[in-house]
């Protein structure tokens, strides 16, 4: 039978996995997990989140939880990422995903090119959440995470197609920001964003000096 997900042997004792979603969204937070599988309790088909269907990632985000030595999810929220921006306030949830563990792991193999500063050694691994079944978990927590969120902001801002998109720059999602503007959620520093605002403060000043014209006639 056909090896499906990543090889469970490949956990190692006490190493957490880390990863993150969300770096590319125009919208929301950043979010971050970290994961200490346990050797003993395997978790059939972990994979990459992007490689599951969402029904899959959903089971397999419960089972991770139950299963799981320990687990935290963690996040940097919008004002951080316009002031630190992303790369940095995407460190520092990852940072916050460790030291949130309650174990210590020995070793945190970070998915991508870099690691946080942390308290305890760490290693990155290009594309990890594809080799390492503890950043496969990492990964699937932190999705289901987000998208849950963004599912929640379609209903407190519709119109913008968050549920769908996830707050990715999609062509409909781009329609939507110029059409309704930006949202409190929106990441000011990122370029579509901040096109938007200025878009919306030149039609208020443009409202503002035509009313002031009609107004002296």
């Amino acid at each position: 039978m056909m090896q499906t997900g990543l090889d469970f042997t490949l956990v190692e004792d006490l190493v957490a996995g880390v990863d993150e979603v969300g770096r590319g969204p125009l919208c929301g937070a950043v979010v971050t997990a970290a994961v200490i599988l346990d050797p003993a309790r395997p978790i059939l088909g972990l994979n990459d989140s992007k490689k599951l269907t969402e029904a899959r990632r959903e089971k397999l985000f419960d089972e991770i939880q139950e299963k799981a030595l320990c687990w935290f999810i963690a996040r940097a929220e919008v004002e951080e990422i316009d002031s630190l921006n992303i790369l940095h306030a995407t460190m520092l949830a990852m940072k916050r995903a460790v030291e949130g563990l309650s174990i210590t792991p020995k070793l945190a193999l970070i998915d991508g090119n870099r690691c946080p500063q942390l308290s305890v050694p760490s290693a990155p691994v290009v594309q990890g959440d594809a080799k390492v079944p503890a950043i496969a978990a990492a990964s699937i927590l932190a999705k289901v995470s987000r998208d849950r969120e963004m599912a929640a902001f379609e209903l407190i801002y519709p119109g913008y197609g968050m549920g769908g998109h996830k707050g990715y720059p999609t062509p409909v999602h781009l329609e939507a920001l110029a059409r309704l503007g930006p949202t409190p959620i929106h990441r000011r520093s990122f370029a579509p964003v901040r096109a938007a605002y200025e878009a919306r403060a030149m039609m208020i000043m443009g409202s503002a000096s035509l009313s002031a014209s009609l107004l002296q006639d």
